[in-house]
């Protein structure tokens, strides 16, 4: 059998840390460019906040769009042909970005680069947890992981490095991309999806999915899963800055914040991996990370960001550790899953859930309108009543999910 052939530093697991290098270089780039971008376009005060807002939505939308479009075909044509196209698309998208005039073509690049993102990790996972032997899996994920995050740090001295030249930092991160594809000429595609696409089982049919109610509250709970990390990464890190403000902190700096906190992350990756290898338990695994994170969002509000900046920064990498299931989520999701509706899955399942960010910040807006409660410090208010909403679900979730480790993956969905 193939995956008996591959060793956790193969080229599978190579390319594909390189390729979620790139990936989150280009996914978190704009939340570290937001603000000198910005004003180079004209965009000042309150509407910086709003139109950065808006701006991540639509690119959430993108991922979520490319997400089910990438994992249809990756089940269809292959795992490979994914890597190839999604790299392709949000390395040209990314280009253009760093030819932005206005703010709506700001918008439409984002949503367009989004769309692309959304099939590299999901394909990258799906493809090495085929090959790898079982025992193997979570520790090659961990090191895709580890690797992949590490795109932030980059992006992070990029921008500096450059002077917070927003548009080099663009350039750079597409032209990455673009040097990555001459390397995926030399993947293998998974032989486990050849034997199976050469039989008559229907293949990356999205909807089965949704047609038995077992597996399709196996889908729903393999999503809300990962909703904590994106609350994480999407609000308090992401708008870090105004937290900042709300908690009377001074000499703060999100760009800087964010890039510790993924540090913190490739630890936890890195650490989750390993731990769910040792106790033999993806499930067990989740719960603990689970119970890291509630600390540090507890700490973040409790302390208010820790009374100054250093502090805060502290609190945000641990944030950022753990926030270290965000690529065990998803090889369970690959693990849970049948060949023919593997890649479906685990493609789309990440996407759906950074595709939840727009409905977890128009929670998070609503909470604040002082609908529901009125008191001088909304913001703080509706983030933290919003963290309460978003970690129950994915603790409750990951009760209910089954332990998928040492899972033998040579079955299909019928």
């Amino acid at each position: 059998m193939q995956s008996k052939q591959y060793g956790i530093f193969s080229l599978p697991v190579i390319i594909g840390s390189l390729g979620f290098f790139v990936d989150i270089y280009d996914l978190l780039l704009f939340n570290i460019v937001r603000k000198s971008s910005f004003k180079e376009l004209g965009v000042m005060g309150d509407a910086m906040k709003d139109m950065g807002e808006n701006i991540l939505i639509w690119q959430m939308i993108g991922l979520t769009i490319g997400g089910i479009l990438w994992g249809i075909l990756g089940d269809k044509k292959g795992r490979k042909s994914v890597l190839f196209g999604s790299i392709l698309l949000y390395s040209l998208a990314t280009i253009a970005n760093g030819f932005t005039k206005n703010i709506d073509q700001y918008l439409w690049l984002r949503f367009i680069a989004g769309l692309g993102l959304a099939g590299e990790l999901g394909a990258s996972i799906t493809l090495t947890s085929e090959m790898l032997p079982k025992e193997k899996r979570g520790i090659a994920a961990s090191i895709i992981a580890t690797s992949g995050v590490m795109g932030t740090i980059t992006a992070y001295l990029v921008y500096y490095l450059s002077n917070e030249d927003w548009r080099l930092c663009y350039f750079i991160g597409g032209g990455m991309g673009i040097a990555l594809l001459f390397l995926r000429v030399r993947v293998l595609e998974s032989s486990m999806y050849d034997t199976v696409k050469n039989t008559n089982l229907k293949m990356g049919k999205f909807f089965m999915l949704f047609n038995k109610r077992e597996r399709f509250l196996r889908y729903l709970r393999a999503i809300t899963i990962g909703l904590p990390v994106w609350y994480v990464i999407g609000i308090l890190i992401s708008f870090s800055d105004e937290f900042a403000n709300q908690f009377g902190i001074r000499g703060f700096d999100q760009p800087k914040a964010l890039m510790l906190q993924y540090v913190a992350l490739a630890f936890g990756d890195l650490g989750a991996g390993i731990f769910s290898n040792y106790i033999k338990s993806r499930k067990k695994t989740l719960l603990i990370y689970y119970g890291i994170l509630s600390f540090f969002i507890f700490l973040f509000f409790a302390l208010k960001g820790g009374g100054n900046a250093f502090n805060m920064y502290l609190i945000c990498m641990g944030l950022g550790f753990g926030s270290g299931i965000s690529v065990l989520y998803i090889m369970m999701s690959a693990e849970q899953f049948g060949t023919n509706l593997r890649a479906t899955a685990a493609i789309s399942i990440p996407n759906l859930v950074r595709g939840f960010l727009p409905l977890i910040l128009f929670l998070f807006k609503f909470l604040r309108s002082g609908k529901l409660f009125n008191n001088n410090n909304n913001y703080v208010t509706a983030a933290w009543i919003s963290g309460i909403i978003i970690v129950a679900i994915g603790f409750i979730s990951v009760l209910y999910t089954r332990e998928t480790f040492g899972k033998d993956l040579d079955f299909v969905e019928k």
